[in-house]
């Protein structure tokens, strides 16, 4: 790794110097008291870069006002805040705090960041080097990396083998320092910042034209902190008409994106009682992370005059299951069945292909099982008998079984619909 831009010098008794060194943390491999940097991004820098070394994570602690005294803490710091069990949340996350008191304090004094305190006893165990690439102060897309990136998706190329192209040059996605969701969201923000004012001008016109003929048109559109088009949503009269009828199901499927500025082409789509297919609406986005998720399920909720979906029906995405948690709370939130049997193929190599395998498993995928107590006795047998215990991908499944197997959402209306590929 280059630390070139993290610039400081070690004061001591001997050596008190006005003027800075650009001395390289690969020169200087530990962090002492005295030590000085510029500015607050190098001050950020010089600690990310140290922790990162030892595959650790940490988070600022920030103050108003003028700055005078900085510090950053490790991402263990305190204990998560009590909480009234009395108040139901829609999920939990995960309490990985342990109370570590590791940090570094920085005075600021004359635009003069130095170091006047640094704890480096921690109380936990430190990341993997397998684990690294999830550290959130260390993932980032570099300058030299977004370039690539950037010119290979310009020239065709898509975002997930510009990404596995890295991967293979750096000698594995533990050296990248991004994961392939962050290179897709770096691709979009690309995207943004190259839209032509006139699409999207034409965008709003287009919207306006059609609510001066359909006075039931529906349309939203979201806009970035620098005032540019980043998410739109929109449905017909007829879209409203139909979800009124048939919006106790529907698919929503991120599968599709534009040619131009690759934006996601996000259609709601329903059946009705000739099982053909019914649009309810359709949204562009420009990235797929759960605060925009968000908007589109709430804008589409506002559209439809609140009504919430019996079942809906998607891909196995985190950041569109949190979304669909916090708005579609009285819906029941389905995995499409063809996405699991493609991600087994995938992730179940050398086991998939066998005979008496393959059979448990599909009973248990595809609804073979009378009842829970079936499910649980078919599942159990297939684990022992091929001696799967410790495959992570079958028990993340098994964690999130209600979203999937039919036996346990007989009693929510579904259509009897099973993919996304309606």
């Amino acid at each position: 790794m280059d630390f070139s831009n993290n610039a400081f010098v070690a004061v001591g008794d001997n050596d008190k110097r006005e003027k800075f060194e650009n001395v390289t943390l690969g020169e200087c491999d530990e962090i002492k008291i005295g030590m000085q940097v510029r500015s607050e991004e190098e001050a950020y820098n010089l600690y990310n870069e140290y922790a990162l070394k030892r595959d650790l994570a940490f988070e600022k602690r920030e103050y108003n006002g003028v700055i005078r005294q900085r510090e950053f803490v490790c991402s263990k710091q305190g204990f998560k805040e009590f909480e009234d069990p009395s108040n139901v949340k829609k999920y939990h996350n995960l309490d990985v705090r342990t109370g570590c008191r590791a940090r570094i304090r920085f005075d600021v004094k004359n635009d003069i960041w130095s170091v006047s305190h640094f704890n480096d006893t921690h109380n936990h165990e430190f990341a993997t080097p397998e684990e690294r690439c999830n550290l959130r102060s260390g993932r980032k897309v570099l300058p030299a990396h977004g370039n690539i990136i950037s010119t290979m998706v310009s020239s065709g190329i898509k975002a997930i083998k510009s990404y596995s192209f890295l991967s293979k040059e750096l000698g594995g996605a533990n050296n990248v320092g991004f994961s392939r969701r962050d290179c897709h969201n770096f691709v979009q923000t690309k995207r943004k910042e190259i839209m032509e004012a006139g699409d999207g001008q034409s965008i709003i016109n287009h919207f306006k034209e059609k609510q001066s003929e359909d006075p039931m048109f529906f349309y939203s559109v979201q806009v970035d902190q620098d005032n540019r088009i980043a998410n739109f949503f929109w449905r017909d009269g007829r879209s409203k008409v139909d979800y009124d009828s048939f919006g106790d199901v529907f698919i929503f499927d991120t599968t599709y994106r534009t040619n131009k500025y690759n934006l996601i082409c996000a259609p709601f789509v329903g059946i009705n009682h000739h099982w053909n297919n019914v649009l309810f609406g359709c949204a562009f986005l420009s990235d797929e992370t759960t605060q925009s998720f968000i908007w589109l399920f709430e804008t589409f909720l506002t559209a439809m005059g609140g009504r919430q979906p019996k079942s809906i029906f998607t891909d196995q995405d985190q950041a569109m299951a949190n979304a669909i948690n916090m708005v579609f709370s009285e819906s029941r939130h389905r995995l499409c069945l063809w996405h699991i049997s493609k991600n087994a193929q995938k992730n179940l190599v050398g086991i998939y292909g066998v005979p008496d395998f393959n059979q448990r498993f599909n009973h248990c995928l595809y609804g073979g099982c009378s009842n829970e107590m079936e499910f649980e006795s078919t599942w159990s047998k297939m684990i022992e008998m091929h001696n799967l215990k410790d495959n992570t991908w079958l028990d993340r499944l098994y964690q999130i079984r209600e979203k999937w197997c039919p036996t346990f959402n007989l009693d929510f209306f579904s259509a009897k619909m099973k993919y996304t590929q309606q």
